[in-house]
């Protein structure tokens, strides 16, 4: 952490009703830092993203109520939310099973000449996020670890 970086860090459960905690935590810090309420959506909508994935994916197939490899620790997802003086970036990070970003990418075909029938539902998440980003990283080593990161653009800035 930086000197001129604040830090706060929020422990949920890994489950689809604790996401909005995160919407929640998310929404009061970006407007003490300054964000407009359409940078808001966007980053809600991102980090949402990224929190769904983890319960779907990092955890998707443990029973509710299922441990990990320690004995006592339900599934979780840890967000810090880390301000800087001209960005908000959002380190979304599970346990669960990692996930290969650069594997998926490679994978990934375009849907052209393909019916709405023919489409196949999900993994447009990390290209959901890239779009309402600036910067989006994904770490696989031990779980996975998403940086969602906005810079801020002041009125009179250009972008």
């Amino acid at each position: 952490m930086k000197a001129n970086e604040e830090v706060v860090l929020l422990q949920v459960p890994a489950s689809a009703e604790y996401i909005d905690l995160v919407r929640l935590t998310l929404y009061g810090l970006a407007v003490k830092i300054g964000f407009s309420y359409e940078e808001i959506e966007d980053m809600k909508v991102a980090v949402s993203e990224a929190c769904n994935n983890a319960v779907l994916y990092a955890y998707g197939d443990l029973a509710p109520g299922a441990t990990m490899s320690a004995p006592d620790v339900a599934p979780r997802i840890e967000v810090r939310f880390i301000k800087q003086s001209d960005a908000l970036s959002i380190v979304v990070k599970d346990d669960g099973r990692s996930f290969d970003a650069a594997s998926a990418a490679r994978k990934a075909q375009p849907a052209t000449g393909k019916s709405v029938e023919e489409l196949q539902a999900g993994g447009l998440g990390l290209y959901l996020m890239q779009a309402l980003m600036d910067q989006v990283e994904v770490n696989s080593e031990m779980g996975t670890e998403v940086v969602l990161t906005k810079r801020l653009v002041r009125s009179g800035e250009l972008a």
